[in-house]
């Protein structure tokens, strides 16, 4: 029997859904924030456990649009907040600050 043209469309849907799903999952497990502990307490209710980002709450931090920003801006953002991210500056030190920045930054090189 011969999918409708509908049927083909629906499909390819889920297909591309389905994949994009399963790059996003691949891309989160290798985050190298999912491991690092100063992560888990003060980014990961926001961010999710996996960086991959919550509704309504942080966005993902092993996203294209975010691995693509600056070093200088990422600091800046975990430093100082913006919008409804508060300021890490007197909770974090400026190395824990580097070492997320770095780690975001790995993600993209992965």
């Amino acid at each position: 029997m011969i999918a409708s043209k509908k049927e083909m469309t629906i499909r390819m849907i889920k297909f591309l859904l389905t994949a994009s799903l399963l790059l996003a999952a691949s891309q989160a497990q290798n985050s190298p924030l999912a491991d690092n502990p100063t992560y888990r307490q003060d980014c990961a209710k926001c961010h999710g456990k996996s960086a991959e980002g919550r509704f309504m709450a942080g966005p993902s931090l092993v996203s294209e649009k975010t691995t693509s920003l600056p070093v200088e801006q990422l600091r800046t953002v975990i430093t100082n907040g913006r919008h409804r991210m508060p300021k890490f500056a007197d909770k974090l030190t400026p190395q824990e600050i580097d070492t997320l920045v770095n780690q975001i930054k790995q993600v993209k090189k992965q």
